[in-house]
Protein backbone atom coordinates (compact mmCIF):
# COMPACT_ATOMS: atom_id res chain seq x y z
CA UNK A 1 0.00 0.00 0.00
CA UNK A 2 2.88 2.48 0.77
CA UNK A 3 4.04 1.86 -2.77
CA UNK A 4 1.01 2.91 -4.60
CA UNK A 5 0.51 5.74 -2.16
CA UNK A 6 3.75 7.12 -3.42
CA UNK A 7 2.92 6.32 -7.39
CA UNK A 8 4.01 3.34 -7.51
CA UNK A 9 1.17 1.83 -10.61
CA UNK A 10 2.54 -1.65 -10.06
CA UNK A 11 1.97 -2.04 -6.92
CA UNK A 12 -1.80 -0.21 -7.24
CA UNK A 13 -1.98 -2.99 -9.68
CA UNK A 14 -1.65 -5.53 -7.55
CA UNK A 15 -3.85 -3.64 -4.87
CA UNK A 16 -6.68 -4.23 -7.84
CA UNK A 17 -5.88 -7.92 -8.21
CA UNK A 18 -6.34 -8.33 -4.67
CA UNK A 19 -9.33 -7.19 -3.71
CA UNK A 20 -11.07 -6.72 -7.01
CA UNK A 21 -13.72 -9.90 -6.43
CA UNK A 22 -13.70 -8.32 -3.06
CA UNK A 23 -15.19 -4.99 -4.35
CA UNK A 24 -17.27 -6.88 -6.98
CA UNK A 25 -18.91 -8.61 -4.18
CA UNK A 26 -19.45 -5.99 -2.27
CA UNK A 27 -20.51 -3.67 -5.01
CA UNK A 28 -22.59 -6.17 -6.12
CA UNK A 29 -24.63 -6.92 -2.64
CA UNK A 30 -26.00 -3.39 -3.27
CA UNK A 31 -26.50 -2.41 -7.20
CA UNK A 32 -27.59 -6.25 -7.76
CA UNK A 33 -27.16 -6.13 -11.50
CA UNK A 34 -24.06 -8.08 -12.85
CA UNK A 35 -22.69 -5.63 -15.08
CA UNK A 36 -23.65 -2.54 -13.94
CA UNK A 37 -21.65 -3.42 -10.80
CA UNK A 38 -18.77 -4.55 -12.79
CA UNK A 39 -18.76 -1.17 -14.04
CA UNK A 40 -19.02 0.55 -10.84
CA UNK A 41 -15.95 -1.68 -9.27
CA UNK A 42 -13.98 -0.74 -12.17
CA UNK A 43 -14.67 3.05 -11.42
CA UNK A 44 -14.22 2.76 -7.73
CA UNK A 45 -10.78 1.45 -7.86
CA UNK A 46 -10.05 4.82 -10.66
CA UNK A 47 -11.69 6.80 -7.22
CA UNK A 48 -9.02 5.31 -4.84
CA UNK A 49 -6.14 5.99 -7.35
CA UNK A 50 -6.80 9.24 -6.93
CA UNK A 51 -7.88 9.61 -3.46
CA UNK A 52 -4.81 7.90 -2.38
CA UNK A 53 -2.84 10.89 -1.16
CA UNK A 54 -5.76 11.35 1.62
CA UNK A 55 -5.27 8.27 2.69
CA UNK A 56 -3.76 8.39 6.21
CA UNK A 57 -2.59 4.74 6.28
CA UNK A 58 -5.28 3.39 8.61
CA UNK A 59 -7.53 0.42 7.83
CA UNK A 60 -6.90 0.31 3.91
CA UNK A 61 -10.09 -2.46 3.65
CA UNK A 62 -12.45 -0.51 5.32
CA UNK A 63 -11.17 2.93 3.55
CA UNK A 64 -11.52 1.05 -0.14
CA UNK A 65 -15.20 -0.59 1.08
CA UNK A 66 -15.98 2.57 2.50
CA UNK A 67 -15.81 4.21 -0.98
CA UNK A 68 -17.33 1.13 -3.11
CA UNK A 69 -19.88 1.48 -1.05
CA UNK A 70 -20.73 5.25 -1.20
CA UNK A 71 -20.55 5.57 -4.70
CA UNK A 72 -22.40 2.11 -5.11
CA UNK A 73 -25.06 4.03 -3.21
CA UNK A 74 -25.13 7.04 -5.37
CA UNK A 75 -25.38 5.39 -8.17
CA UNK A 76 -28.14 3.29 -7.19
CA UNK A 77 -30.12 6.43 -6.45
CA UNK A 78 -29.46 8.06 -9.97
CA UNK A 79 -30.29 5.26 -11.41
CA UNK A 80 -33.43 4.99 -9.36
CA UNK A 81 -33.89 8.80 -9.89
CA UNK A 82 -33.92 8.16 -13.47
CA UNK A 83 -36.15 5.65 -13.22
CA UNK A 84 -38.70 7.20 -11.55
CA UNK A 85 -38.35 10.51 -13.73
CA UNK A 86 -38.47 8.16 -17.21
CA UNK A 87 -41.81 6.64 -15.78
CA UNK A 88 -42.83 10.30 -14.84
CA UNK A 89 -42.30 11.01 -18.44
CA UNK A 90 -44.26 8.27 -19.82
CA UNK A 91 -47.11 9.11 -18.02
CA UNK A 92 -47.05 12.38 -18.24
CA UNK A 93 -47.29 11.22 -22.56
CA UNK A 94 -49.83 8.83 -21.62
CA UNK A 95 -52.41 11.35 -20.10
CA UNK A 96 -52.01 13.54 -21.94
CA UNK A 97 -52.66 11.81 -25.17
CA UNK A 98 -55.45 10.77 -23.06
CA UNK A 99 -56.48 13.90 -22.61
CA UNK A 100 -55.64 16.20 -25.44
CA UNK A 101 -58.29 14.72 -27.73
CA UNK A 102 -61.15 15.17 -24.99
CA UNK A 103 -59.99 18.57 -24.22
CA UNK A 104 -59.59 19.60 -28.06
CA UNK A 105 -63.27 17.81 -28.52
CA UNK A 106 -64.76 20.08 -25.63
CA UNK A 107 -63.75 22.59 -27.34
CA UNK A 108 -64.97 22.31 -30.91
CA UNK A 109 -67.99 21.52 -28.99
CA UNK A 110 -68.09 24.80 -27.17
CA UNK A 111 -67.30 26.90 -30.48
CA UNK A 112 -69.91 25.27 -32.11
CA UNK A 113 -72.56 25.86 -29.87
CA UNK A 114 -71.33 29.57 -29.72
CA UNK A 115 -71.52 29.55 -33.95
CA UNK A 116 -75.68 29.42 -33.09
CA UNK A 117 -74.83 33.07 -31.75
CA UNK A 118 -73.75 34.71 -34.98
CA UNK A 119 -75.99 35.99 -37.14
CA UNK A 120 -76.84 33.76 -39.73
CA UNK A 121 -75.34 35.66 -42.85
CA UNK A 122 -71.83 35.43 -40.79
CA UNK A 123 -72.05 32.04 -39.63
CA UNK A 124 -72.14 30.22 -43.16
CA UNK A 125 -69.06 31.60 -43.84
CA UNK A 126 -67.04 31.19 -40.53
CA UNK A 127 -68.37 27.98 -40.48
CA UNK A 128 -67.06 27.21 -44.06
CA UNK A 129 -64.13 28.81 -43.57
CA UNK A 130 -63.08 28.33 -39.96
CA UNK A 131 -64.54 24.73 -39.26
CA UNK A 132 -64.48 22.84 -42.73
CA UNK A 133 -61.46 24.92 -43.24
CA UNK A 134 -62.49 25.60 -46.93
CA UNK A 135 -60.72 28.35 -49.88
CA UNK A 136 -62.61 31.50 -50.23
CA UNK A 137 -62.56 29.88 -53.88
CA UNK A 138 -63.96 26.55 -52.47
CA UNK A 139 -66.72 28.90 -50.42
CA UNK A 140 -67.35 31.14 -53.16
CA UNK A 141 -68.12 28.46 -55.59
CA UNK A 142 -70.78 27.07 -53.25
CA UNK A 143 -72.52 30.17 -52.34
CA UNK A 144 -72.33 31.21 -55.86
CA UNK A 145 -70.99 34.75 -54.74
CA UNK A 146 -68.04 36.84 -55.73
CA UNK A 147 -64.45 36.05 -53.51
CA UNK A 148 -64.79 39.37 -53.10
CA UNK A 149 -67.57 38.76 -51.40
CA UNK A 150 -66.47 35.95 -49.44
CA UNK A 151 -63.39 38.01 -48.25
CA UNK A 152 -66.07 41.05 -47.50
CA UNK A 153 -68.48 38.20 -45.26
CA UNK A 154 -65.14 37.07 -43.50
CA UNK A 155 -63.84 40.63 -42.39
CA UNK A 156 -67.63 41.36 -41.37
CA UNK A 157 -67.77 38.52 -39.44
CA UNK A 158 -64.63 38.25 -37.72
CA UNK A 159 -65.35 42.31 -36.71
CA UNK A 160 -68.89 41.00 -35.10
CA UNK A 161 -67.05 38.37 -33.43
CA UNK A 162 -64.50 40.69 -31.59
CA UNK A 163 -67.14 43.19 -30.57
CA UNK A 164 -69.60 40.71 -29.12
CA UNK A 165 -67.22 37.63 -27.79
CA UNK A 166 -64.58 37.86 -25.12
CA UNK A 167 -61.45 35.35 -24.69
CA UNK A 168 -62.81 34.40 -21.15
CA UNK A 169 -66.20 32.86 -22.52
CA UNK A 170 -64.22 30.06 -24.26
CA UNK A 171 -62.43 29.27 -21.53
Amino acid sequence: MAKAKKGDEHAFRLLIEKYRDYLFKTVYSIIRNEKDAEDVTQEVFVRMYLSLPQYQSKGFKTWMTRIAVNYAIDIKRKRQRQREELLESVEAEANESIELPIIQKEERERIRRRLQDIPPNYRDVIYAYYIDEKSYQQIAKEQNVEVKTVETKLYRARSWLRKHWKEEDFR
